[in-house]
């Protein structure tokens, strides 16, 4: 429960006048109920006894009927506001809360923004969000609500029929309707939690066989997948159907509840009317406020029932959010900030098994045993990784602004990103720049020819760059990076992929773009290659 009173916290923090108008009317609404059928209850019966005792003609019935309109009018009107001010609230709490989660993913390091690639992760992470939009509505403002009008119902009612029947009332409904809802959200928890996980692997599982479906057709496995999604889609219906039993369940006793605490406060009240301390009119009031006050009780059935799910989705988020909240102040380190270059070498390395200096215009080639660390050097160089031996211009990476940082240092890693969208589209995400210069940076990756014998800078990708080869996608994202024209630019295998003569006009070719610049590119192979004027081993 504590992830999910700190995201609670975080999403009425979002907007705090509306989350309070919305609980305010939340309030408002169960209030009303609550007067307009123990006042109609009155009402009813105060006009019988009139009738009987033959002074109907002198009974007022219109302030009554009055109120009961004005009661019956005004619940609507609530309730319009209520839904209006709760929902829009909570959406725009929620939007506020995803733009939260982007930044604290793009503060994590390398290791965990590549994690995060995987529509797996994608998923989760959405799947998760979407859940919570049930902490306020059907938590937190119910909750607040509920007890509210308990304890407001609770001193008025003690005044005008007695403190007998608002005790009965409140005690049974937070005594017996508490230890309902506690055995409710203990049922329901683990079912809860393994319905989301099944939904989880169900749909990754349908999103991976309509993408693998040729290989899968091929391969003659179509049939054992299609087989185990059947087996999933069987374990979440027989999960929903534990949570759908137990809710019903839950909603038989609290119909029991609502039953016994309207026939106790009859009866209190009959008590109270033989006593002499009320009329009859008012000996009925207790019977009808019990039974308006479960329309508090019941609204929690649904929040409570899903309980599982909202706190798994909370202990994912909870601690993602707060690993990466900047201490008081607002920044991240004490240099957090800084815009200007120290003073030193354009880079200076100080690693275990590397001590150089490095400076612009050099090109230098990176060798090593795979797992030896080099990808990690360059993460910690670009600042996507913590560390203490890499210096830029004086300071760590880490100290610089972010827009500073990327300004000066730009990286391509191995696996390219690209985004469904135009050659240009992908190309600007580094910057503005003419179609000339577009063209240009083409060039000098040996990737111009091949785009203009199809739609030139307005050749559609697919989703991941799709519609281009393996090769094509690496040297469209190495052309994004040299349009940058940063002091660093760092390659993480640039000609993995690429035939020979490829290979050596891409290397030629950014060489050109970048002339000023200092490259330091991973290679496990051509090393050798001439435009490199330094060549640097890292072992074990």
């Amino acid at each position: 429960m504590r992830h999910i009173l700190q995201i609670a916290k975080l999403l009425v923090q979002a907007d705090r006048r509306a989350m309070g108008r919305g609980a305010l009317l939340s309030i408002a609404v169960l209030l009303m109920g609550v007067s307009l059928l123990g006042l109609s209850g009155w009402f009813i019966t105060a006009t019988g006894l009139a009738g009987l005792a033959g002074i109907g003609i002198a009974f007022d019935v219109f302030r009554p009927s009055a109120g009961v309109r004005f009661l019956a009018l005004g619940r609507a009107a609530a309730r319009y506001g209520e839904r209006l001010l709760t929902h829009d609230a909570t959406l725009r709490a929620l939007a506020a809360f995803r733009v939260d989660l982007l930044r604290s993913y793009a503060r994590s390091d390398a290791r965990a923004l590549a994690n995060l690639r995987s529509e797996g992760a994608l998923t989760r992470i959405i799947a998760d969000v979407d859940a919570l939009d049930g902490v306020i509505l059907r938590l937190v403002l119910p909750i607040v609500a509920a007890l509210v009008t308990h304890i407001l119902v609770f001193g008025v009612l003690s005044w005008l029929v007695g403190w007998s029947v608002a005790l009965i009332i409140l005690g049974l409904y937070l005594v017996a309707g508490g230890a309902i809802l506690l055995r409710l959200g203990h049922a329901t928890v683990a079912p809860s939690r393994r319905l989301e996980e099944v939904e989880q692997r169900l749909r990754r599982g349908a999103i991976d066989m309509i993408r693998d479906r040729d290989a899968l057709i091929l391969s003659a496995s179509l049939p054992r997948k299609e087989a185990g999604l059947h087996r999933l889609d069987q374990e979440a219906r027989a999960k929903a159907a534990d949570l759908d039993r137990a809710e019903r369940g839950a909603g038989f006793w609290m119909s029991l509840l609502v039953a016994a605490a309207a026939m106790a406060a009859f009866l209190a009240g009959a008590v109270l009317l033989d006593q002499g301390s009320i009329d009859a009119a008012s000996a009925v009031i207790g019977l009808f406020v019990a039974l308006a006050l479960a329309e508090a009780l019941l609204q929690l059935r649904r929040g409570v029932s899903d309980l599982g799910r909202v706190q798994s989705a909370a202990e994912r988020l909870a601690p993602q959010l707060q690993s990466v909240r900047p201490p008081a102040g607002g920044q991240t380190s004490d240099v957090a900030s800084c815009q200007t270059l120290g003073t030193g070498p354009l880079l200076s390395i100080h690693h275990p098994n590397l001590r150089a200096d490095f400076h612009a215009g050099e090109a230098v080639a990176l060798s090593g045993p795979s797992g030896v660390g080099k990808t990690m050097l360059l993460m910690e160089i670009a600042g996507l990784q913590p560390g203490t031996s890499v210096k830029v211009h004086g300071r760590p990476p880490v100290a610089y602004a972010e827009d500073s940082l990327r300004a000066m240092v730009s990286m391509l890693p191995q696996r390219c990103a690209l985004v469904a969208g135009t050659v240009r589209d992908n190309l600007s995400l580094s910057g503005s720049f003419s179609d000339a210069e577009l063209w240009q940076a083409l060039d000098q990756v040996a990737l111009a020819e091949d785009l203009r014998q199809r739609d030139g800078l307005d050749t559609t990708l697919g989703e991941g760059g799709a519609g281009l080869s393996g090769g094509q996608s690496k040297r469209l994202a190495i052309a994004r990076n040299i349009l940058i024209k940063s002091d660093i630019l760092l390659l993480d295998e640039p000609t993995e992929g690429l035939d020979a003569a490829t290979a050596e006009a891409v290397l030629h070719g950014v060489r050109a773009a970048v002339p000023e610049a200092l490259i330091i590119a991973v290679m496990h192979s051509g090393a050798q290659h001439p435009v490199f004027t330094r060549r640097v081993g890292l072992s074990r």
